[in-house]
């Protein structure tokens, strides 16, 4: 295998790229890291120091690549598949690039504050983070109320980010009622066979999740 992908099927950042490899149906390897494993953890860090996964590893050209934007930008320009994640015409591609930016700093991050919250049983206050979820999912229902995809005629790199992002998202704060633009595009996002396949991988290890009890039945 040209391509060795350093993972966990639970982690919300390694969901985004598992989609854009499955999308293309790139070939790769898997190799899950556990990192309450100190040799794991150790492994990890010699790729990237600063010890955060996914990380690729490219064989063909010996280069570790971090970070889920730039290692799915990486694959549409070195392992291109059927499926380009990233448009060609530039501002099409500036649109994909800000909605993938939207996704990860302002429904990624604060959800994963408020996970990060509740694992460490912090008690923070979490307010500014859930109202800054409300915020999001407002901004997505108007952009949404006349579009398939987030950012582009086609599924996208933004739609990638989108989708676990929104998904443990709404377990935290869940979709208001008045969001059913919204609403449809989780729900067409959760139809892609890569998204089906990345929950199914995903279903075993939900039971770690801190707030497993809050995720639908129906991804159980």
């Amino acid at each position: 295998m040209p391509l060795t992908l350093y993972y966990h099927p639970l982690a919300s950042f390694c969901h985004k790229v598992l989609i854009a490899l499955y999308e293309n149906g790139t070939e790769f390897e898997k190799r899950i890291v556990d990192l309450s494993a100190e040799a794991d953890r150790a492994q990890l860090r010699a790729l990237w120091p600063i010890g955060k996964f996914p990380v690729i590893h490219d064989h063909a050209r010996q280069r570790d690549v971090p970070e889920s934007t730039i290692i799915i930008e990486y694959l549409d320009r070195l392992y291109p598949g059927p499926h380009r994640l990233v448009p060609e015409e530039w501002e099409t591609a500036l649109e994909v690039r800000l909605w993938d930016r939207f996704f990860d700093h302002y429904v990624h991050e604060p959800m994963q504050r408020i996970v990060a919250d509740r694992l460490f049983a912090a008690h923070g206050d979490l307010t500014r983070d859930r109202d800054l979820l409300t915020t999001a999912y407002q901004m997505l229902e108007r952009r949404m109320a006349s579009r398939i995809w987030v950012a582009s005629a086609a599924f996208s790199l933004a739609d990638c980010a989108a989708v676990p992002a929104l998904f443990y998202a709404s377990t935290l704060v869940p979709f208001p009622a008045d969001c059913g633009h919204l609403s449809a595009y989780f729900e067409r996002l959760m139809q892609r066979p890569s998204v089906q396949r990345v929950i199914d991988e995903a279903r075993p290890y939900f039971q770690f999740y801190p707030f497993a009890e809050a995720i639908p039945l129906r991804f159980r």
